[in-house]
């Protein structure tokens, strides 16, 4: 096994400060190695800690809440908030900040680089890429396709930066066309100019989410994910399966005909019925070959942990540097056995990774190798259990 102090990630998060975040009136951290352990009761803000590193990277963060939701609640009523990390980088040391305007509305969110102005979140995912596990997304299997959807959309993101704003297009450009069929404008030329926004953007989109699924697959095969079960996953959306047998311009070409066809059958239903929008990912437990809706708990879990470790490699592979790892409460529904191969696996993967549990004796089997945080409402304090490696 290599040394995991020798095994210095390409990105890192050097120092943490929070103001006025959820929980957290006013922390600064100082972080040290690849591996963190934060412990706590449930409720103390363990949570709160991993969502504020992941609104360093684009995206709302991994519970997706609405940046008023961010401010910490006060006597005085929200206050301002602020996240603050500097990194060290393929590109050196920087500073990224994010959180209220001065003077603006808590309904918005800014970003600095350096200090300065940061206008695209496309910037950001250059420098940074994080990945993360919740115990919300145990239910991944259960819920409907738009959850789905929205995490491989994340995965493809930390890979392919401008992803985000294709979706985004094709969003925008399906809303304005679905509005003008509710109102009954039948403007033939508008609508066709919204048809091959929809065309274009919604092609380069499904064209990413298809890239991801092959190389994601490919990279599960490799079995770098050890004692996890080998998982598949499976992208079903016909403009991906256009894509195995057309280039892009051709079903470009098929699906501005497909929608300007429909426009009377959208307009009836309200809604558009066809398209990426309604793509869905399916996994499947490769050693039983059942779906992972069929699988328990435990495995179902597991096969999550297999998907996210496998795109850790992958973001470290095609991009030379890993993402920052976070998982909630991830000892959760995982057998001793299963614990252990899951702690061998980061120790082997070039990713700064921080885990949260209530019980810290839980990551005993990294002691010596991870520092320790332990929470309570408000404060994260050094855990003596865990001395900086």
């Amino acid at each position: 096994m290599p040394d995991p102090v020798a095994l210095t990630p390409a990105l890192s998060l050097t120092r943490l400060l929070l103001r006025d975040f959820r929980s957290y009136a006013d922390v600064t951290l100082a972080l040290h190695g690849r591996i963190h352990v934060v412990s706590g009761d449930n409720g103390v803000g363990k949570t709160n800690l991993l969502e504020a590193i992941s609104l360093l990277g684009p995206g709302r963060g991994l519970r997706g809440a609405k940046v008023a939701e961010f401010a910490r609640h006060a006597a005085a009523g929200p206050q301002p908030w602020a996240v603050a990390g500097r990194f060290q980088g393929p590109q050196g040391e920087f500073q990224l900040g994010t959180g209220t305007p001065e003077g603006g509305p808590l309904e918005r969110r800014v970003f600095r680089l350096d200090n300065v102005p940061l206008k695209s979140q496309a910037d950001l995912a250059e420098r940074v890429a994080a990945v993360w596990l919740t115990p919300q997304m145990d239910r991944l299997f259960q819920e409907g396709a738009s959850d789905r959807r929205r995490f491989l959309d994340r995965l493809v993101w930390a890979l392919e930066p401008h992803h985000a704003r294709e979706v985004a297009a094709y969003d925008h450009a399906m809303a304005q066309r679905n509005r003008l069929l509710h109102e009954g404008k039948r403007d033939n030329a508008w609508l066709a100019a919204l048809e091959d926004q929809m065309a274009r953007h919604g092609v380069a989109a499904a064209a990413a989410r298809r890239g991801l699924v092959a190389r994601l697959n490919q990279t599960l095969e490799a079995g770098l994910t050890g004692a996890f079960p080998a998982a598949r996953l499976e992208l079903q959306c016909p403009l991906a399966q256009a894509l195995d047998q057309a280039p892009a311009l051709a079903v470009e070409d098929a699906w501005r005909a497909n929608w300007a066809a429909a426009r009377g059958r959208d307009a009836a239903a309200g809604a558009t019925l066809t398209g990426p929008h309604r793509a869905e990912l399916g996994f499947i437990h490769v050693p039983k070959g059942i779906p992972a809706g069929l699988c328990s708990t435990g495995e179902q879990k597991a096969l999550l942990v297999a998907v996210v470790l496998a795109h850790a490699a992958l973001i470290a592979s095609a991009r030379g540097f890993a993402p920052l790892l976070l998982l909630d409460e991830v000892a959760a529904h995982l057998d001793a056995g299963r614990r252990a191969a899951l702690f061998a696996a980061l120790v082997e993967l070039p990713a700064q990774v921080f885990l949260t549990g209530t019980d810290a004796a839980v990551f005993a089997p990294l002691r010596g190798l991870a520092q320790g945080l332990k929470a309570s409402p408000g404060i994260l304090v050094a855990d003596a259990d865990f001395p900086v490696p």
